[in-house]
């Protein structure tokens, strides 16, 4: 039996794309606005940071509407869609405001700015993964013990725990985004999104073997 409904016809490996696509759309940013001389541009390095924090959220977003649309039934991976599609904000409001505070978004104690960036939305999605676990287990105590259970929504805590620790040691050894593209590095290797779905498409994979 899939985890707790997760793995079967998820389209997890459908999102690890869209998450391929983030990356590639922020390099590619990273480079035209250094090039063009707009380095340390606050408004280029929210572009920056979107696309390849957040790009693969619009994707999957679009992937949790057209599943809806289609009246298929309700899995995992498309309640993990719709919590990232409405975390994409968030991030926008906490850089704005540190600077707006005069936080040094360069130096260490701006490490936060793009832990929000590359998973604001991961939280979203972990959040809409229990909210899915809730309504499929009728009950609180079910549904922890079905989140513990499932790889994916593991495996999505252990990166909103763990990413944070490097980012902050990042910038303790002396790390400054001060290029575009030096921001959207240091937000794809915060964004462990891929990690999630990875483990899920995976397990797809073992469950149809099994099968």
């Amino acid at each position: 039996m899939a985890e707790a409904g997760v793995c079967e016809e998820s389209g997890f490996s459908e999102l690890i794309r869209f998450t391929l696509v983030g990356y590639c759309t922020g390099i590619l940013a990273g480079f035209l606005l250094d090039a063009q001389g707009f380095k340390t541009s606050a408004l280029g390095q929210l572009a920056v940071r979107t696309l390849s924090g957040e790009g693969e959220s619009l994707f999957e977003g679009f992937f949790a509407i057209r599943k809806r649309l289609s009246g298929a039934k309700a899995t995992m991976a498309e309640a993990y869609g719709w919590g990232k599609l409405f975390g994409m904000a968030v991030p926008w409001v906490v850089d704005l405001g540190s600077r707006l505070a005069g936080v040094d978004v360069y130096g260490i104690e701006g490490f936060y700015i793009p832990y929000f960036y590359a998973l604001s939305d991961q939280i979203g999605g972990n959040v809409a993964g229990f909210l899915f676990l809730k309504r499929q287990e009728n009950g609180l105590s079910r549904a922890l013990r079905a989140y513990f259970r499932s790889s994916v929504m593991v495996a999505s805590l252990l990166v909103l725990t763990l990413v944070p620790i490097g980012l902050l040691s990042a910038r303790l050894l002396g790390f400054s985004p001060t290029t575009q593209v030096q921001t959207a590095l240091e937000t794809i290797a915060a964004n462990l999104c891929w990690v999630p779905p990875l483990i899920g498409w995976l397990a797809e994979r073992s469950e149809t073997k099994q099968g």
